[in-house]
């Protein structure tokens, strides 16, 4: 009955702070860039991948190859995404201003500040490939 007792407590504890633990956002342009950091920070390119804006003719399977060369990556938890602004907004696209901290790329300067453009599509704010791409160093190669 004790055991009961107290796995019952653990659990209504648990259920109090994981809410908390969550990098949960009040605006939704901001949780989506937000989403997109932590998938870069996690290593998860493919969905990532999936889950921007695509107006590069960049490839699935080039991107996840550039990311996987790449040292740079977000930092953790409420570092990374500071001093968010909504600067313009219009049914299907938003810019937006944040401060990045990134870091292990070779002289990485710790943060990166500058604006964003998300495109609403599918019922969801994504942050653009070609973003992500220049926060990233990525450069565009061209086919010979």
């Amino acid at each position: 009955m004790l055991r009961i007792l107290f796995l019952s407590c653990c659990l209504g504890l648990l259920c109090c702070t994981a809410p908390a633990l969550a990098d949960q956002r009040n605006d939704p342009r901001e949780q989506a860039l937000s989403d997109s950091l932590d998938l870069w920070r996690e290593g998860r390119y493919e969905q990532l991948y999936d889950s921007l804006s695509h107006r590069s003719a960049l490839t699935r399977e080039r991107f996840v190859q550039a990311m996987q060369d790449n040292d740079l990556r977000p930092a953790c938890c409420f570092t990374k995404l500071r001093d968010f602004r909504l600067i313009t907004e219009n049914r299907t696209t938003a810019k937006v201003y944040a401060r990045i901290a990134l870091e292990g790329g070779p002289g990485s300067d710790g943060a990166k500040s500058r604006e964003f453009t998300l495109d609403h599509e599918e019922g969801r704010w994504k942050m653009r490939l070609n973003d992500l791409k220049t926060l990233a160093g990525i450069k565009s190669t061209k086919k010979n």
